[in-house]
């Protein structure tokens, strides 16, 4: 399978994973966990997909998007679920500064309303404005925030980073947040 190929089935798996099990027939359990051999099944039917593969693509992605169990029996997505999921993410302190990446569109409702995880159950903040921006450009004409997390956190605010290091918060209200471009 070359790397255009992967990239079509990682996607897929991402779908699968975050938002729509039951699209292939599986289900998730509580904390967001696919039975291997029945994702591998279930993806078969529209990709060519076997162990090997599935492990090159979950080694192969830059962005560390999935998890095997420790005897890789399980597979999850890290973040970014639609699906009520527990994660089990612990909480945890985030740096004094977060950026968030948009497209230019959504900025007047983001600076009435803050950030909000519209479908996801978190929204999603990166350490570094570089890899905010990236994400802004994939949605259109980029808008990056620069988010006050030390005062979120001294305000009470739970901040909790997945297992590939993306922070989470369930909300960043317009207060804390500081548009930079």
């Amino acid at each position: 399978m070359n790397k255009k190929e992967k990239t079509t089935v990682s996607k897929f798996i991402a779908l699968i994973l975050r938002h729509h099990p039951e699209e292939i027939g599986i289900t998730l359990d509580d904390h967001g966990w696919a039975d291997v051999s029945q994702l591998i099944e279930g993806i078969r039917k529209r990709y060519p997909l076997d162990r090997e593969i599935l492990q090159e693509i979950v080694d192969e992605d830059e962005k560390q998007r999935y998890a095997f169990n420790a005897d890789k029996t399980k597979i999850r997505a890290n973040q970014g679920h639609s699906v009520p999921v527990d994660a089990d993410l612990a909480e945890a302190e985030p740096p004094a500064v977060l950026y968030h990446g948009t497209a230019d569109r959504f900025t007047a409702s983001i600076e009435k309303q803050g950030l909000l995880p519209q479908s996801r159950l978190y929204v999603h903040l990166s350490a570094d404005e570089e890899t905010a921006k990236k994400t802004g450009r994939r949605h259109g004409r980029p808008a990056l925030y620069l988010i006050d997390c030390a005062s979120m956190r001294d305000d009470g605010h739970v901040f909790f980073r997945s297992a590939n290091g993306v922070w989470l918060v369930r909300h960043v209200p317009p207060r804390y947040l500081h548009r930079i471009l």
